[in-house]
This record gives C-alpha cells, structure tokens and sequence, in this order.
C-alpha cells in the first residue's frame, strides 16, 4: 500500500476514535501510562472511551473519571506514576491482586479528591509514601496484607477526615508517630474509629501522647509488633473504645488502673507480654465478651471475685498468670460464659462447676497444671470439656480414668460450627471440575476466600444466620449478581489471632462470575463495615480472596484487535465513505457543543417550564441566582461566613441587599447524584408552605456549581441545642413545643401536600430551631413524592441515617409514611435523653425498651432523662410522651400512629401544661433572655388548637 495512503488512514481513524470519545484527554492519557504498567491489562481495557461504560471498573462524571475500581482482576505489574494524573478521582480500590508490586507512587499525593484508597491483599513494597498525607479528603485507607516496609508516614496524620486506617500485616517498623511541634502524628486523626497496626515490626514504646480525650477511637489493634515499654494510662482517655488488642508485644510493667475507665471496652487482650505488678480490678467494665491477659508475670493474687461481675463475658483467659486460691462458684453462673482458659497457674481448693442454671453455654474448662484437690462435677455438664490434667486430683489412685483427667481431652475447645450441613438433596459432586454445589444445590463455580474477624470471637451457631443475612442484604444493595453464600471450616489460631472463615459466594442465573459482577463483589468484600445489630459479634471483617478463573464472560478475544487488522479493515473501505463519517462525525460534535453553550448559559433549557410534564421541576417563587450575586453576598465565601457543613457540602450565612438573612448549602462534589437530590429539593421546597418546613428563597444552578438558597434559621440544629453546643436549654415543656413543631411539619407533608411527601430522613440533624425556638423540618434531599394513593406502599432503594431508619422499611425496602413516624420516635427519645441513637454501640430504643417499667415514676427512667429538662421540676405528661414515643416506634407499621394523630396527642399534652408558657419554661440561649423579661413573651401567642396545622399556606392533597 502507498505509504502517504496508509498514514493518512491511520490519521483518519485516530481522529475518528477521538471524535467519538467522551473521556477528558488528560484522563485518557493516565488510564494508558497505567496500563504500560500492568504486564496484564483489565479485560475490556480497550477502545477510545473508558467512560463509555465498557471499561470494568471505571467509573466517570462529566467525561472525568472518579473512580477505578478492579479487585481480584488477576493483575501483574505495577502501579505507575499516571495514577496520579487522574485529578477527579475519587475511588481507587486494586485489591486482591498479588501480582501487584513495587512502591506506591509518590504521585498518588496529587490525588487531593480522593476519598477511599483499598488495596488489601496486593504485594506492594517499599516505604509507604509521605505524599499520601496531602490526601485531605481521604476517609477509608486500607492498605493491609502487603509486604509495605520502613516507618509509618507521620503525614498520615494530616488527614484530618480519616476515619478508617488499616496497615496490618505489613513490614512497617520504627516508633509508633506522634505529633510534635510542627510535625503531625496519629493523634491528631480525631475523627479516626479504627487504628489497625498490628502484625507489623513496630517497635518503642506506646507513645502516652497517641491517646486522649477528644479521639473517637472504637477500635485499637497494636497485636504482634515489637512494642516495649508501659501501656499508657492516657489510653483510659479514650471512652469510646470497644477494641484494645495490645498482645504478642514485649509491654511492661503494671497495667494501668485508668483502664477501668473503658466501660465500653468489649475485648481486652493483653496475652503474651512482659506486664508485672498487681492484677489490676476491671470488674467495672460490664461490656467486656473477651478477656484474655495471659502469659505475663502479675504478681500472685487470690482469684479475683470481679471476675464474676463481667455479666457479659463469654471467653476468659488467664493463662500461666500467677492465679492462687480457689475459684468461686458464681463465676460460672455467668450467663454468657462459653471458654474459660485457667491453666498453668497456682489454683487450688475444690472446683464446683454449674451448667444446670446456666442454659449449658459452657464449652470448655482448662485447668490443666493448677493444684486442684477436689471437682464436684454439677448436672448439665454433658457437653462440656473439663481439663484437669496434671492436679493433685489427678494424682489420686484411680482418678486416672476420669474424663477429666485423661491425656485425651483436647487441647482446643470442640468447634460447634465445624460442620454446616449441606441440604440432603445435594449433590455430592458436581460434573464439571471444580464446580460446586450452592446452599441451593445448583452446580457453579463460586467466588471463595477467607473471611476472618479482627477481633477473637467465639462464633456460636445463631450467628451465622446474621452474617449470612447481612451479606446477602449488601449484595441485594447493590443490586449484585449472587445468589447465595455459604461458610466452611471455622477455625481459631493457637496464638491469638482472628477467628478464619471460608466463605464461597454463589452466582445468580450462570455458572460463573462475569468480570463486572466479581469486581463489584470483591470491591464490596474488600470494604466490610457492617452494622449488624449488636455490632460487637463480626467487625471488622477482612476478606482475604482467592484467584478466580471462571468466567462465564471471557473477553480475551477483544484485545485481538489490532492496528494491523484496522488498516486492513480500513484499506478495504472506500476512502470517500470515510471522510463522509468524519464530516458527519465533526457536525455531530459541532451540534453538541453548541448544546452544550446553551445550557450554560440557560440553566432552565433542560428544565422546562410546561407544568403538564410532571418529570421536571415545577418552580413556583424560588428565585434564580447567579454564581456572582451569592458570592457578593457571602463575601467570595469567606471561612467567616461559614456557618455549618454536611454530607452535601458547606454551609455560608448571608445577607440579600433588602436585608434578609440567608443560609447558602453549596456542594461540594457535583455529580450526577448530587445534581438528582439538588433537583428533588428545589421541586419540594418550592411548592410547600408551611411555618415548620425551611423556606426556600432561590437556588443557583451553574457548570460546577449547585446551590441551595433558604431562610435564615439563627438557633441551629435541634440536635446542638439536646447536646449543649449551642448554648441553647430547653425545658421539658419547650421540648414538647419543638416535638410538635415538627409533627405539624411532617403532618402537612404527609396530608396536605399535593403529591404527599415522606422526608425520609428525620433527625435531630435536620430539625432547625428559629428565633423563637419554634422547630423547622429542613434538609429534603432524599424525599420521596408519592402520587400513587391507592397503594400501601412504594419500593424504593433504601436510604436515610443509621439509628433512625425504620427497620421494617430497611428490611422489605417498602417505604411508606410510617417510616417517618419511626424516625419521628427516635428523634422523641433524643427529646428525652439528648443521647445519639446509637452510641457507644448501643441503641437508644432497645436501652429505653428494656429500662422502663411503668410501675414506677418517670416509668423508672430517670438514669436516662436528660439532666438539663430539670428533673427536680414536675414533668407534665411525661409518661404519655413515652406512650405515645413506643408506639411510634412498634416494629409493624400498621401498629404505629399517623403523623396527624401524633400531632394531636402532643396538643393534648401541651394544653395538660397550660394554653400559655410562662418565662419561667422557655429558658433559651442568652440572645433570649432579654425577651423573656419582658411583658410580651416570645410564645405567648401560639396556639395548640387542632386546627394549627393547617395555619400556613396549604396545598389541596389528593390522597
């Protein structure tokens, strides 16, 4: 072929390619500087747009990719320094791909958006690098099970967002850093929950500056390092902790008494160090499950009676310890107690053993090589494992053939869950090689791995029901294509480490996983976070996968597809049809970029205004503004107009030129998610009235830019005033006063508004307080319009905030207007003990479920009640406040009351206080107290007729 013909083809189908692509240059470019990387590219890597939905694992907004997301691909190579040209991204996660090596490039610090780095499980080496410190917005980094050496970056704490750091199992060495001076550390990541740095070579002591107050730390794991020195006392600082694994280091000396302090403290595992001194007494940390502090050499003691008041422990170990004395009998009345670990210690006197009144939860007894004289052996023991070898029992004639004392008896308590049988209609075995049957007793080829817990659990049968059911709600989720799941060969390591489960995940509908679907589910597995309920039984959970090479889609053949073979194809065509193409090619971009300029300019274009298309926004009095004017009004959007932040973005006060003080939520990602709660709030609040829903003024809708306009609400949150942040006390009668302002707001949205609406997401967060405390609803973004009357129900994703979600709705994912009478009952028990709906790991509505008792004053929950309502005060109706609370939370929907019936009942109650307020019940912020001193109380004129809920501007309802 003419060499000028075939050079001018392949110009002619470059530009094509690049005509059709929708991906930026720049991302296009770093996307092929990292496949020069990998020695095997992804499948379906190939083509001009990887935003066009056809490159796995690739994820774009605005022709700008914001996430890569491609574990257990079966990747080789390394990571180049292109990564860090992808500017937008936001989500990187290559786990499980061993064949993944070399450093971690310093450019991945150029990726100042990127919010979650997972790379379990690759087989990256080198020093991790200092860069990853300017990731600001990082919150989830896991970079654990890799072969990462030198000292841990104290960059890291610059990342002042973090809330999960995970570097197990790696060569990390060198002190554990602390901030000083102008260097930052570890302590200074306060928004962290999880620090996870055991199985490394760290070594030096526990800085005491790593712990203190202001750390929402829940989770400590220092396991399996080179740790020397004192624990801290600073660690009993940390009140939120539930975790605190320190074992298979060198500590030394006394445990700190400060320790007791933890009252959260679930596991405590201290085993295997140098500690001394005195056994110190933690029986007030009534949580504690796991207990294990053996092989260490504490001075010897009388067996401690605190013991017996951990009412929920389920695994003690004190192994070779220095215990003397005799066990008391009600240690093993304890009701959860399963494995009780004794051995190698100096304990004497006569053992009495109950199972009986403890429902047999005993598993296992070792006492082996103690001084043990005398066993009384109790009724209900049948399925326990006694272990007295080597006591003077033991050396009694005849005692030799006791159960107890017999050199069989096994070392490791007997797993009830070592079996979990197959249904009888299995097949035994598949016909195809390496199939295997499914709970469901279909052929396939699974995904399989290892899941293991960080935490030393012991795993009863009932749990698996919760793990299997929390698993497959995630796949459900997100929309995955499994089927179903199954666990094998639980097994606990000898020296302490996690509890190891198999796990083989099940397709749906095919014999295999496609590409698309197995980077979804390993990306999921990679990132476990479940809140099962209680959370204590699993997290964290680690997934630790295996190579997967059955795909029921192989697309190999789609690299085949080579330059070569284009000319070819190309040579074969007709050179007028192909400048034809590129003609009509050039006019279609031409087309789209004169749209494109149009919408710019015209932000209504794709918003039109004919209020029979019901698709789009109908905008009635929100008003248009341009980017300039709010930042005119916000001083550029000064650090001293800030006024708040979110999940959305932040939040900046200021001022119209008539005067009006505004709230300006400008988002801070702008995405097409984003953009569809942007467009459901602007419709919402621009056609409901009502004086406790937030008033919308306007909104700005601009290239990059979405921002909501609102009226001023000066008090804040509800949710600052119960925690004091505000300064703000309200009594118990101007709370019945906020919980009715907001009854009457949702009750007109459920009633009133045309369609009806359910918020979905009622909170103490987004109940805002005006100058007279009077409650606004506010913050719409993920309501539902419900036009459909003639159903119970709609079937929507399930959305909202942990601790207020209606479990039924979470469970059915059928939304109807009681999921918002649940959340509504929440926020009511926040009214009455100003606590977080679940906090510390407990749940406020079982806490309140299980303390009341009606017999009693207050119906017996004055330890709960929030000391600022003024408990030495008469509390009115507070009894029927708590009635009317529990129904709102009944399990069933059908049994909990409608928004408008509870609006009523707290009429009612508030008319039982008296139809006026006196200065005395309104005690506010001091901005009010001049107010409150005069003639004309601020709340003498509200009314709580039952008519109230109709006094603002109202829309007919349908339903």
């Amino acid at each position: 072929m003419d060499h000028t013909v075939r050079v001018l083809l392949l110009f002619v189908f470059n530009y094509l390619l690049a005509a059709v692509a929708e991906t930026a240059n720049e991302d296009y470019s770093a996307l092929q500087g990292l496949m020069n990387g990998f020695l095997k590219k992804p499948d379906s890597w190939d083509g001009p747009d990887p935003c066009g939905g056809s490159w796995i694992g690739i994820k774009c907004n605005d022709s700008r990719i914001t996430s890569i997301t491609l574990p257990s691909m079966n990747l080789k190579g390394r990571l180049a320094d292109d990564i860090g040209f992808l500017s937008e991204l936001q989500d990187l996660d290559l786990s499980y791909n061993r064949g993944l090596t070399g450093p971690l490039p310093q450019k991945i610090g150029n990726l100042k958006k990127l919010s979650s780095l997972s790379l379990v499980g690759c087989n990256f080496t080198d020093p991790i690098p200092d860069t990853i410190g300017q990731l600001q917005q990082l919150v989830f980094l896991s970079l654990n099970s890799n072969s990462f050496s030198g000292r841990i970056p104290p960059s890291i704490g610059n990342l002042s967002n973090l809330s999960w750091l995970d570097l197990t199992d790696n060569q990390l060495e060198g002190p554990i850093p602390v901030s000083s001076g102008t260097t930052p550390g570890l302590d200074k990541l306060y928004k962290a929950q999880h620090f996870h740095l055991g199985m490394n070579k760290l070594s030096g002591q526990i800085p005491p500056q790593l712990f203190n107050s202001e750390l929402t730390l829940i989770h400590v794991l220092l396991d399996q390092n080179q740790l020397s020195g004192n624990i801290p006392p600073t660690l009993g600082l940390v009140l939120d902790l539930e975790v605190v694994r320190f074992d298979g280091n060198s500590l030394s000396g006394s445990v700190p008494q400060s320790l007791k302090n933890l009252t959260n403290v679930q596991q405590l595992v201290l085993s295997n160090n140098k500690l001394s001194g005195p056994l110190p007494d933690l029986g007030e940390m009534k949580r504690l499950n796991y207990l294990d502090m053996s092989n260490n050499s504490f001075e010897s003691s009388e067996f401690p009676r605190w013991f017996s008041y951990l009412e929920n422990l389920v695994t003690l170990m004190m192994e070779n310890t220095n215990l003397e004395g005799q066990i008391p009998d009600s240690l093993f009345n304890l009701a959860s107690l399963q494995i009780v670990k004794l051995n190698d210690n100096k304990i004497n006197g006569t053992l009495v053993v109950n199972g009986t009144t403890r429902g047999n939860q005993l598993r296992l007894v070792n006492l082996q090589r103690n001084s043990i004289e005398k066993f009384v052996p109790q009724d209900g023991l049948q399925n326990v494992t006694i272990i007295l070898l080597d006591n003077h029992i033991c050396r009694e004639t005849g005692m030799a053939s006791k159960p107890y004392c017999s050199t069989s008896s096994p070392a490791q308590p007997p797993s009830s869950i070592s079996d979990i049988p197959q249904p009888s209609n299995c097949p035994e075995k598949c016909n195809e090689p390496d199939q295997i049957p499914s709970p469901k007793c279909i052929c396939a080829y699974p995904y399989q791995g290892t899941l293991k817990s960080r935490v030393l659990l012991n795993f009863p049968d009932q749990y698996f029901a919760k793990l299997e059911n929390g698993l497959m709600f995630s796949f459900r989720t997100y929309h995955l294509p499994v089927d179903s799941v199954s666990f094998s060969n639980p097994t606990e390591n000898l020296f302490p480490g996690p509890l190891n489960l198999g796990l083989k995940v099940f397709p749906s509908g095919q014999e295999g996983f496609n590409h698309t679907g197995l980077s979804n589910i390993a990306s999921l597995l990679s990132n476990l976070s479940y809140e099962f309920e209680p959370p204590e039984l699993f997290g964290p959970l680690d997934f630790v996968a295996e190579d997967y090479g059955h795909y029921e889609e192989n697309s190999k053949g789609r690299d085949s597809l080579s330059t070569a073979v284009i000319i070819g194809v190309a040579v074969c065509g007709s050179l007028l049809l192909v400048l034809a193409l590129l003609a009509g090619v050039y006019a279609f971009r031409q087309k789209k970029r004169a749209e494109r300029a149009i919408e710019r300019t015209d932000p209504f274009r794709s918003w039109d205004t004919n209020e029979r298309n019901s698709a789009i926004p109908q905008l009635k009095g929100a008003r248009h503004f341009s980017f300039q004017e709010l930042q005119k009004y916000t001083k550029n959007f000064s650090q001293d107009n800030e006024i708040g932040y979110g999940g959305y973005g932040k939040v900046y006060g200021g001022t119209l030129p008539n005067g009006q003080l505004i709230a300006i939520k400008r988002a801070q990602n702008v995405s097409l998610q984003r953009g569809l709660e942007f467009k459901a709030e602007i419709e919402l609040l621009s056609r409901v009235h009502h004086k406790n829903l937030v008033s919308l003024v306007g909104f700005c809708f601009e290239p990059d830019e979405q921002m909501l306009v609102y009226e001023y609400v000066p008090n804040g949150t509800l949710k600052d005033s119960l925690s004091g942040k505000s300064g703000i006390r309200l009594d118990w009668t101007r709370r019945l006063k906020v919980a009715l302002g907001a009854a009457r707001g949702l009750a007109y949205l459920h009633e009133l508004a045309d369609p009806p609406i359910i918020h979905r997401d009622i909170k103490s967060n987004n109940i805002l307080l005006d100058e007279r405390l009077n409650a606004k609803v506010s913050d719409f973004g993920l309501s539902k319009p419900w036009a459909d009357c003639e159903k119970d129900h709609m079937t929507t994703q399930v959305k909202g905030t942990l601790g207020y979600l209606d479990p039924e709705y979470y469970t059915s994912e059928h939304l109807t207007k009681k999921s918002d009478v649940y959340s509504f009952g929440v926020l009511m028990l926040e009214l009455i003990t100003a606590r977080k709906p679940i906090e510390r790991g407990q749940y406020i509505v079982k806490i309140v479920r299980k303390e009341i008792d009606k017999t009693k004053e207050l119906y017996g929950l004055h330890g709960l009640v929030d000391p600022a309502i003024g408990l030495s005060l008469t509390l009115p109706s507070f009894e029927k406040f708590v009635d009317l609370t529990m129904n709102c939370l009944e399990e069933s929907s059908t049994n909990r009351p409608t928004m408008t019936d509870v609006v009523r009942e707290i009429e009612s109650m508030l008319l039982q206080a008296g139809p006026n307020l006196t200065p005395e019940s309104a005690s506010t912020s001091v901005s009010f107290e001049d107010v409150s001193k005069g003639s004309h109380h601020p709340y003498s004129n509200e009314s709580f007729d039952s008519s109230a809920v109709n006094s603002s501007t109202t829309i007919k309802g349908k339903c």
